[in-house]
């Protein structure tokens, strides 16, 4: 998979002048330059709205002594949904969208997280092997992860 990432950036603005061409020739050139130029105004204000919302989550879960975890994925998502808005088309607009509605934003970051825990237990040619147990404290919660690694040499 990771060795697509290059087609991606021949695929997407193949895809997007596709879209752009088709959508000008039912509503007219200058509307669909409308709507993409509205598109990138509508998303930079969301964007900074929402960035706004997730700094203060941050620092609420700073000042209650806890780690911003999911805030700082979010960010990460923001920005990425940001550039997808700022360049114009369709299709770029339609995913940066989705990156900048909080549902959907958590929503990937939990679809991130659960398929890199499932990749995480063996990559390029190494083996992780884990397993876990209950920490014995007195309230009963907490988790530890223990862990061995092992490098497997090409033989």
């Amino acid at each position: 998979m990771y060795r697509n990432w290059p087609l991606l950036f021949v695929i997407i603005p193949l895809v997007e002048l596709y879209l752009i061409i088709k959508v000008g020739g039912y509503i007219g050139a200058f509307w669909t330059v409308m709507i993409v130029i509205g598109t990138a105004i509508i998303g930079v204000n969301l964007l900074r709205m929402q960035g706004f919302n997730t700094l203060r989550r941050a620092q609420q879960n700073m000042e209650r002594g806890a780690m911003p975890a999911m805030e700082m994925m979010e960010g990460i998502v923001l920005a990425v949904g940001g550039a997808l808005l700022i360049t114009p088309g369709f299709l770029t607009d339609t995913l940066g969208f989705i990156c900048l509605i909080p549902f959907t934003r958590q929503a990937l970051i939990r679809g991130f997280i659960k398929r890199g825990s499932m990749q995480m237990h063996s990559f390029q040619g190494h083996e992780f092997h884990h397993r876990q147990y209950r920490d014995h404290d007195q309230s009963g919660e907490g988790r530890t992860l223990e862990g061995e690694f092992q490098r497997k040499d090409d033989e």
